[in-house]
């Protein structure tokens, strides 16, 4: 998946789980900066990076990636 796709898959799942992007991102400890990078600079998030959204918005890392559209995780 693009990674404007990889954002825009976290934008909408913040908004579908009632949560800002910038609280996330202060709550993950990550850059506010991070969305912007994706979306224009075309940086590829960390793993370790992807694993905090993922826990934070309680969706699998896969979901987020677009490799599924089952947002569950696999436990």
């Amino acid at each position: 998946m693009e990674n404007i796709q990889i954002a825009k898959r976290i934008k909408l799942t913040c908004k579908f789980k009632n949560k800002t992007i910038s609280q996330m991102l202060v709550d993950c400890n990550i850059s506010k900066s991070l969305i912007y990078d994706i979306e224009k600079r075309n940086m590829s998030p960390s793993c370790d990076k992807m694993s905090r959204i993922a826990d934070y918005l309680d969706v699998s890392v896969d979901y987020l990636l677009g490799r599924t559209d089952n947002p569950e995780v696999n436990r």
